[in-house]
């Protein structure tokens, strides 16, 4: 029926960011997962005792959306998700089959970016699957089995344009950015190192290149380590120089105490944390590396039906970001009715807020900004 139409709620296409967690077997991989998402993945002291991908939906902490719920009092509070997949461990030869090899690389091909657990801590107890720690190896380890699969996708690739570039010399250019790209991957140099243009990236649209993924290193340390000396384990200052070279993220983590706050409340994980000197979670920290790096956001609905977190990408337009609640308001868009968050918070109430002067209406053009409020009204 015609007429405008404001909804909070809807059933668009939700896009879930996928973290894929990788590293070699007793890295700590699988109890780190374990901790973030508490979904019990069993880990034991020897190669491949995780098969089978195991699957954590976690929220997304928002304190913004906290703050929504204690003003609106809604009938449903649901947060954006994302979820960690822990990808079997792997070994040298993956990319032929070795080991679980053929596993981990469709399993890695279906997640969004990698978050690498790197061992950063010596511990006679938990044996190395190399026999001893070196964190450069590692990363070199799993990186070369990417770059490996890659460098046929490549060369199948290459094939094809140069046949196609006998009945279209535009490809040229194509084919000569192929050659330089091939020739970066043989030098056992990830894709994503490699400086592309936003042309170049388009060739590779179709051909979905493994080491290009982005990568968040998790430098698992030590309790002692993480909590007094994170600065002079050399092991930790190996990875930065790695991911600062290829323009990774890093940041360091101890998945022991992860697991020990994994079941705590609220409050005793923050006196905990505190304690440590830690403001935050290693999930929080994972989550803002991944959405940093996959140029993510979140924009906000709010009313006593539902206060709720939509997650986008950067640069989305309002009637894109009102497909996310439901196709209907892309196609029918209107307008958007926006007010920032710390504006609706000094406020104290959307009524306030619009008294000021402070909700702007915002046409087809608008790009969303993180923590926009919002209400979309549409025409069907």
């Amino acid at each position: 029926m015609p007429g405008a139409v404001t909804a909070f709620i809807g059933s668009g296409i939700i896009f879930i960011m996928k973290l894929g967690m990788v590293g070699l077997p007793n890295v700590g991989k699988s109890t780190l997962f374990n901790a973030l998402t508490n979904a019990g993945a069993e880990s034991a002291n020897y190669p491949f005792c995780t098969i089978e991908p195991n699957v954590g939906i976690v929220s997304v902490p928002d304190e913004r959306l906290d703050k929504l719920k204690e003003m609106y009092d809604p009938v449903k509070f649901t947060p954006a998700v994302l979820e960690f997949v822990d990808i079997a461990g792997l070994v040298k030869g993956a990319s032929k089959g070795e080991g679980l090899g053929n596993k981990f690389l469709s399993n890695i091909r279906e997640v969004d970016a990698i978050v690498h657990v790197v061992r950063c801590f010596e511990d006679d107890n938990i044996i190395h699957v190399d026999g001893n720690i070196n964190p450069a190896r590692d990363i070199e380890t799993i990186d070369l089995e990417l770059i490996f699969s890659d460098v046929e996708l490549i060369e199948r690739k290459l094939d094809r344009t140069k046949k196609a570039m006998k009945g279209d010399k535009s490809l040229a250019s194509a084919v000569e950015f192929l050659e330089r790209l091939k020739a970066h991957l043989e030098d056992g140099k990830p894709a994503r190192a490699f400086e592309m243009t936003e042309d170049e990236l388009d060739i590779l649209k179709e051909t979905p290149l493994l080491s290009l993924k982005p990568v968040i290193y998790a430098a698992n340390m030590s309790e002692d380590d993480f909590t007094n000396n994170i600065d002079s384990n050399e092991h930790y200052k190996a990875v930065c120089r790695i991911a600062e070279a290829e323009g990774s993220a890093v940041f360091p983590i101890c998945a022991q105490i992860e697991a020990e706050i994994a079941d705590m409340s609220d409050d005793d994980k923050a006196m905990f944390l505190g304690e440590l000197g830690l403001e935050i979670s290693g999930l929080n920290r994972i989550i803002k590396q991944g959405y940093s790096l996959l140029g993510l956001i979140s924009f906000l609905t709010a009313g006593e039906p539902e206060v709720r977190a939509w997650t986008i990408k950067k640069g989305t337009k309002a009637p894109q970001a009102a497909g996310k609640i439901h196709t209907d308001f892309e196609k029918g868009f209107i307008r958007a009715e926006v007010v920032s968050f710390d504006d609706l918070i000094n406020c104290g109430s959307m009524t306030a807020a619009k008294e000021k002067g402070l909700v702007r209406l915002e046409g087809k053009e608008y790009v969303m900004q993180d923590g926009d409020i919002v209400l979309f009204r549409f025409n069907v």
